[in-house]
């Protein structure tokens, strides 16, 4: 080991429990709150709450379903785009789904859309028409973007390798972090959907692969009117995922490993579904994390109660489709 790398010391650090792990401290009755409180902590300061000002731009017919493009205000000075999908047959109000994409180019790929040829292989390969499988699955969709991505990419950082640098570095000059921002987004979303008389309100999902899987676990964290959680290849355990493979910056809050590791959460979450998806060969959410993760959340849920799974794909970093949405619809009939 190189003793001069800055990395050396974080090899101990990872070996220390974490002063909030479920394993110590999960008998505390006064646990969950002690939990939800840090977490609120490291997730940042979150903005002040505005008028959700919704504005429908478009309506759109498809054979199978109507689109709405609809934009609404998260915080003063922050609009956000996104396409609310209504399947024509089903009769509602309807269950919802929160679509939630990552480092990609935008929220166009949840509607099955192509803008360039890397397109074909992100959802032919990848699955990432989440919008349209929700809609095909009986639900209504609310794609939308997430902040700093796509449609909502910072003007100084065109760069794919660096669109998140700027709003996240920023973010932290103001005690926010980018999760929590894009958390906040998704809490508005649920606001949002709370006010259309197609949704059944009771019953709204969130899903999402990459930082759409991070931000869906921690939105579901946050917020319990998030029912069923279906985050895909991004709950891992810091130390082999975060703590070790180069992500963007954009994924990490400052004190978090500390206090939790990925898989304690999961106690904010039970007893509503969890399903957590992901590719036995993806190389930034490595599978000997990732079960070690859904070991722990396996372990809360059985004591506090609830439905959680963890779906396997035979590839990489991607949604997988089939196997996820059988395991989604299982937790709705049960």
């Amino acid at each position: 080991m190189n003793h001069f790398s800055p990395d050396s010391c974080y090899q101990d650090l990872f070996k220390q429990k974490p002063l909030l792990s479920y394993e110590t401290e999960g008998k505390d009755p006064d646990y969950k709150q002690k939990l939800a409180k840090k977490l609120q902590e490291v997730l940042g300061e979150m903005p002040c709450k505005v008028e959700l000002d919704p504005v429908t731009e478009y309506i759109k017919e498809h054979k199978s379903y109507i689109e709405k493009r609809m934009t609404f205000v998260t915080e003063k000075d922050m609009r956000v785009p996104c396409h609310f999908l209504i399947p024509k047959k089903a009769e509602g109000p309807l269950p919802a789904v929160i679509c939630l994409q990552g480092h990609s180019k935008g929220m166009y790929l949840s509607l099955g859309k192509y803008k360039r040829l890397k397109d074909i292989k992100s959802i032919r390969l990848g699955d990432r028409d989440f919008g349209l499988q929700a809609v095909k699955q009986g639900y209504c969709a609310l794609v939308m973007e997430q902040r700093g991505l796509g449609e909502r990419e910072s003007e100084r950082s065109r760069d794919m390798s660096k669109r998140c640098v700027f709003p996240s570095m920023n973010a932290l000059l103001f005690g926010r972090t980018m999760i929590g921002l894009r958390v906040w987004d998704v809490m508005r979303a649920i606001d949002l959907l709370e006010t259309l008389p197609e949704v059944d309100n009771t019953k709204i999902a969130c899903l999402g692969t990459s930082g759409g899987g991070t931000v869906t676990y921690y939105a579901a964290c946050m917020d319990n009117r998030i029912k069923i959680a279906m985050p895909s290849c991004s709950v891992c355990t810091y130390k082999d995922s975060i703590g070790k493979v180069y992500h963007c910056c954009c994924n990490y809050l400052p004190c978090s490993a500390k206090y939790f590791d990925m898989g304690d959460l999961g106690a904010l979450i039970a007893p509503r579904s969890l399903i957590v998806v992901a590719g036995k060969k993806d190389p930034i959410f490595p599978i000997e994390g990732v079960r070690k993760c859904y070991d722990t959340i396996a372990d809360i849920y059985a004591k506090e109660g609830g439905e959680c799974a963890l779906v396997l794909g035979e590839g990489g970093h991607r949604f997988y489709a089939a196997p996820a949405w059988r395991a989604f619809q299982k937790v709705v009939k049960r």
